[in-house]
């Protein structure tokens, strides 16, 4: 399809309001959904997947990159999407114009999926401290894909983002004293204007299990699993009872610094994994991941934006036998290669 015709069939159809995960036996709709990471050679094919989703009521899913197979597996499901734009595309994307963003899009994502079903586009996954080759095409790349995007009344609709590892922050503790590290406060803060002057979320993965496995003599696993509440930690008028929330009101903080107040946060990637390491087990996984669907259900927030409604994915659909790293990477599994669940997490 061309540009031009491309272009037009956009401008014909009426805007679209994102779609949200509507939990079952529910009026509210709730912004949480999962990942599906695909680094394994056991996993059920796409459509298979998608069934499974549809069956136990999950309408939001964050996927790592623009595979067609998997794009066309969630077309037409009601799922709405976060798609991962691959750290490798960014040179291309942010070398180019609007253009030939557009153009990518077309080919890789709208070729394969109507644009309703598109809510976020992940730019990149944890560039700026963990890729850092590609750190200077990040902002780039977004802004030639907003453009693009502004050319067929999507600029509003579908929202750009560019997710990072909480380890962007120099220090979280208190969440108060928080502020990016140095090294990437250049890049960082071209960013933040643009989600601000976009109105779009900043993205973070955090994982209260890596900041205790990687720190056993300083951070209480209570602390890490939501379970503080004999021993809060207070931070001015603020009481902290979780490491998740101490975190992400750190990047609170660390914005407002930067002169950035209101940015929303979303939580793309968080979890804690049932095997591989210190901590890592099947009763913890639960714990964790049923205090994470509680605060989003019921809008608990975070001591510093209380009942303001946090959205989060869930990491992740199944185990990834062939990821690197530590062995606890490979098992945050919510559910077998069969279907059936790992432990019995309600959502709702």
């Amino acid at each position: 399809m061309s540009t031009i015709k491309f272009q037009n069939l956009f401008l014909y159809l009426f805007s679209i309001t994102s779609l949200l995960f509507v939990l079952p036996n529910s009026t509210v709709a709730v912004p949480i959904g999962v990942c599906y990471g695909r680094v394994g050679n056991n996993l059920p094919p796409p459509p298979t997947v998608v069934k499974l989703l549809t069956s136990k009521g999950i309408k939001n899913v964050r996927i790592f990159d623009t595979d067609p197979e998997t794009l066309k597996a969630f077309s037409g499901s009601g799922i709405s999407l976060m798609v991962g734009v691959p750290n490798e595309v960014l040179p291309f994307l942010a070398n180019g114009n609007a253009n030939n963003s557009l153009q990518w899009l077309e080919s890789n994502i709208f070729a394969h999926i109507h644009h309703e079903q598109i809510k976020y586009i992940a730019v990149g996954n944890e560039v700026f401290l963990k890729d850092p080759f590609y750190t200077t095409y990040v902002v780039p790349a977004i802004l030639n894909l907003y453009e693009a995007l502004t050319m067929v009344n999507l600029g509003k609709t579908i929202k750009l983002s560019s997710p990072q590892a909480a380890s962007v922050l120099l220090s979280s503790y208190p969440p108060s004293s928080a502020k990016f590290d140095p090294y990437v406060e250049s890049s960082l803060v071209p960013l933040l204007q643009f989600l601000y002057d976009s109105r779009s979320p900043f993205m973070v993965n955090v994982y209260p299990y890596i900041s205790y496995v990687n720190n056993l003599k300083n951070v209480n696993i209570n602390y890490a699993l939501f379970k503080s509440k004999d021993h809060p930690m207070r931070d001015g008028d603020l009481t902290y009872t979780g490491l998740f929330d101490a975190s992400i009101d750190s990047f609170v903080y660390a914005m407002e610094k930067e002169g950035f107040p209101g940015v929303k946060v979303v939580v793309s990637e968080t979890g804690w994994p049932t095997a591989g390491g210190e901590g890592a087990s099947v009763e913890n996984a639960l714990i964790y991941n049923e205090e994470m669907v509680r605060k989003v259900v019921r809008d608990v927030g975070t001591p510093k934006r209380p009942k303001e409604m946090l959205e989060t994915y869930l990491f992740d659909i199944f185990d990834e036998n062939q990821k690197s790293g530590q062995e606890y990477e490979k098992h945050f599994g919510l559910f077998g290669v069969n279907g059936n669940n790992v432990y019995n997490l309600s959502f709702n």
